[in-house]
């Protein structure tokens, strides 16, 4: 069975930093575009950041430039986020995504995790 499981999201006050990881199991994922979506209550679910199959091409939504960094480590099949100067608008549920390049909207993801909240008080 193919699966996506994050970790590391929890509560992090304004300014802080939170890393998250994604361990994919069931099959590689070596191929495949990885990347980071988010969806607060009540807003639709958005692109946050991609990484390339390969690392070599990354690209963020403009809300998270300067402030968070993909990577991905094929050997492990696991992909990373780390987020820095957190703010309480960064507070959603953070999924995990694996599909096509460029992976920048739902419709290219072919696997997601089951998500891990991130909550940042002010």
């Amino acid at each position: 069975q193919v699966q996506l499981v994050e970790s590391g999201g929890g509560l992090v006050q304004a300014g802080g930093s939170l890393r998250l990881s994604c361990a994919a199991s069931g099959r590689t994922f070596s191929s495949y575009a990885r990347g980071w979506f988010r969806q607060a209550p009540g807003k639709e679910r958005e692109f946050v950041a991609r990484i390339s199959w390969n690392g070599a091409s990354t690209y963020y939504a403009d809300s998270m430039k300067g402030r968070v960094t993909i990577s991905r480590d094929n050997a492990k099949n696991t992909v990373y986020l780390q987020m820095s100067s957190l703010k309480p608008e960064d507070t959603a549920l953070y999924y995990c995504a694996a599909g096509t390049y460029p992976l920048t909207t739902t419709p290219l993801v072919a696997y997601w995790g089951q998500g891990t909240q991130v909550t940042v008080s002010s």
